[in-house]
């Protein structure tokens, strides 16, 4: 089937937001490209699972294309026209399954050597709508705080290096009670700027609290759902013919309730968090691992005014077939590994946050807890500089913030 074919009852099967909007948008849908258009469908099926931003997103895509008139269309999509599938691809169902289509169709274009004209063409696309679309205004700056070397007691190399010619280091910080300042800071900017999924606390060991302004996910409260998905992992690694593609497709197909998530209460987090396990590499048997994922994932999909990052041990390395089994309920701890760690995820941090909207406005602090060394990047910040002042923790906040 090609998109010109489409029909309104064929997205029965979708959930109800994004039947509404697959339909609303049909007349577009059908002026698109077979090569493109299950890339697009893709996003929209999970429509009511997506956060407000990603949604926003995809409601001005749809909005834009819906705008555009048949020769700005065959203007912009020349590209995918020109490339070719197989009849195979063209008799999948790709309109309930685009996640399958656009997989196979990777496998396609790479085999015939039309990867990198499918890659230009994306990139023209890309660019063309990221000109089109406006960019709202941010209702305060973007805020990023990542907290290392948890459990760590002394440490004599330098620590954040990548990120000091970015802003100013303290090495007088005054660190008691400075965790509780900094969540008692996301939660104040939490409340003076609400806004669903709009401020993140993401913890690598047990959250400190609970905070109803804050979106939470933490790897200790996932543990059940890790045991679960490396359980089935195993089960499947041992079937015979399953190979690496093959598991990452049965991974990709698991909803929250496979690994045993209730479902009741919020299910686009829900859908994240099970993501973090099934698209991560390393997530699933590595705190530091888990807390730079899941750290990317939010800045990338809920693009959050706010995102507390805070690190814990991580076990020390292993055999891959030990830690997968997960037969050791007591794994010894790595804290200086996971200080190096933590210190190259704080940096990505910073990077991710700066791929998003406001970056030039967006503020960055980054603390080696229980310590005196911490790092502020903002806007009225001097760049490359050492401070020797004596400050606590509330009052590198209050930098970062002003």
């Amino acid at each position: 089937m090609q998109p010109h074919d489409l029909q309104a009852e064929q997205f029965a099967a979708y959930p109800p937001l994004a039947r509404k909007l697959a339909i609303a948008n049909v007349k577009a849908f059908q002026q698109l490209p077979l090569s493109f258009l299950p890339g697009l469908l893709r996003q929209v099926i999970e429509y009511d699972y997506k956060f407000p931003a990603e949604q926003a997103a995809i409601d001005q895509e749809l909005s834009h294309l819906s705008s555009l008139s048949p020769t700005q269309i065959a203007e912009w999509f020349h590209g995918f026209s020109q490339l070719s599938l197989s009849s195979k691809l063209e008799h999948l169902d790709w309109v309930n399954r685009p996640a399958q289509f656009v997989e196979q169709e990777s496998a396609y274009l790479w085999t015939t050597h039309q990867l990198d004209a499918f890659s230009q063409a994306a990139t023209a696309y890309g660019d063309r709508l990221q000109a089109a679309i406006p960019t709202a205004a941010l209702p305060v700056r973007r805020l990023g705080i990542a907290v290392i070397g948890q459990g760590v007691a002394t440490y004599d190399a330098p620590l954040f290096r990548n990120l000091r010619a970015h802003g100013t280091y303290f090495n007088q910080v005054k660190g008691e009670d400075g965790f509780e300042q900094l969540l008692d800071g996301v939660e104040a900017r939490a409340k003076s700027y609400p806004t669903p999924y709009g401020h993140w606390y993401v913890d690598g060991g047990k959250a400190a609290r609970q905070s109803a302004g804050l979106t939470t996910v933490s790897y200790e409260a996932l543990q059940p759902v890790r045991d679960s998905l490396l359980k089935y992992m195993q089960t499947e690694i041992a079937r015979p013919g399953m190979g690496p593609e093959e598991l990452r497709t049965d991974l990709a197909r698991l909803l929250p309730a496979d690994l045993g998530m209730k479902g009741d209460a919020d299910a686009a987090l829900d859908r994240f968090q099970v993501k973090l396990f099934t698209e991560g590499s390393g997530t699933q048997i590595f705190s530091t691992t888990f807390a730079q994922w899941t750290t990317r994932e939010a800045l990338r999909r809920a693009q959050p005014l706010t995102l507390l990052a805070r690190y814990a041990p991580r076990q020390r390395q292993r055999p891959m077939n030990e830690l997968l089994s997960n037969t050791n309920a007591n794994p010894e701890l790595d804290p200086l590994g996971s200080l190096v760690d933590a210190d190259m995820g704080a940096y990505y941090h910073w990077i991710n946050q700066q791929r998003l909207p406001g970056a030039e406005h967006s503020s960055f602090l980054v603390w080696f807890e229980g310590h005196g060394d911490a790092l502020v990047i903002a806007p009225s910040l001097p760049r490359g500089v050492t401070s020797d002042s004596a400050m606590n923790i509330k009052g590198l906040l209050s930098l970062a913030t002003s």
